[in-house]
């Protein structure tokens, strides 16, 4: 049996690619553990010579870096929770439900969508201000709920639920909360998982607004807490910058892997439907 061209091409490509994205985390993670001087070192060492804990004692022992970790987890973990719940319903409703305007509402939902994040800050700076809410957790989290391509994406997968399904269940005696949590909600697990890591990330990296709303030490997010600590009068710790860097993507990559089957069973899904 020949082998086609393609055959050899598409596996190199992949590979080059795989190699290309992957590369950046593995220098991150190998130079947290080299001294300072073999960052700079001429040809690079792409396996350090030398390994120290230096860069990740001063991380944790110069500031309240857990606290930071911590603060970081939990308000990325709650905006979870209810960033799901939230979406899942009205997703449920733009997709099942008829009501007065809710073709232009949904329409506004998507408009949003095209909306610059830097277009809300100042009015949802002053409003959480107004609210005595900065420097908390309810601050820091309250403004990203309002997800809407959480929305969207929900509602894609609702609108393939047959009708005649949850009209059998509303015959038998099914209520909606029943209906939703019975047999929407198993039946759109995957989008759900993916939706939670989209959401996960996106809470995890909005630094604007974590930079805007949060002053006090000690209620800042690992990414808003290391970026602060690396500079160093005119110049840049990069070894301590990879270390915060290293620290911040665990987090990140557990949550991926703990909802890769549903983000991957809910990709193909789209894709087919």
């Amino acid at each position: 049996m020949r082998m086609k061209p393609a055959d050899i091409v598409k596996p190199v490509v992949l590979g080059a690619a795989a190699v290309l994205m992957i590369f950046p985390i593995y220098w991150m993670i190998t130079g947290s553990f080299k001294p300072n001087l073999s960052l700079w070192a001429t040809p690079p060492e792409w396996v350090p010579h030398r390994v120290t804990m230096q860069h990740f004692t001063e991380l944790f022992d110069k500031k309240p870096t857990l606290r930071w970790l911590f603060n970081s987890v939990y308000a990325a973990g709650v905006s979870v929770l209810f960033i799901v719940l939230f979406c899942a319903m009205a997703g449920y409703a733009y997709a099942k439900k008829t009501f007065p305007g809710h073709h232009v509402l949904f329409f506004f939902i998507i408009a949003t969508m095209m909306m610059p994040r830097q277009v809300t800050l100042i009015p949802l700076y002053r409003l959480v201000s107004d609210w005595g809410l900065l420097d908390s957790y309810t601050g820091l989290i309250l403004p990203g709920l309002a997800y809407p391509f959480g929305v969207f994406l929900i509602r894609q997968f609702v609108r393939y639920i047959p009708d005649e399904l949850l009209q059998a269940a509303s015959i038998d005696g099914a209520g909606e909360l029943r209906i939703f949590f019975r047999i929407v909600v198993p039946l759109i697990a995957p989008a759900l998982g993916a939706l939670a890591i989209f959401a996960f990330m996106a809470e995890w990296n909005d630094y604007i607004w974590q930079l805007i709303v949060l002053q006090k030490d000690t209620m800042k997010t690992l990414p808003l807490g290391v970026s602060g600590l690396i500079r160093q009068d005119l110049s840049i710790n990069y070894g301590l910058a990879m270390a915060g860097g290293t620290v911040a993507s665990v987090p990140l990559i557990a949550f991926f892997l703990t909802f890769q089957k549903s983000f991957i069973r809910g990709v193909a899904l789209g894709s087919e439907k």
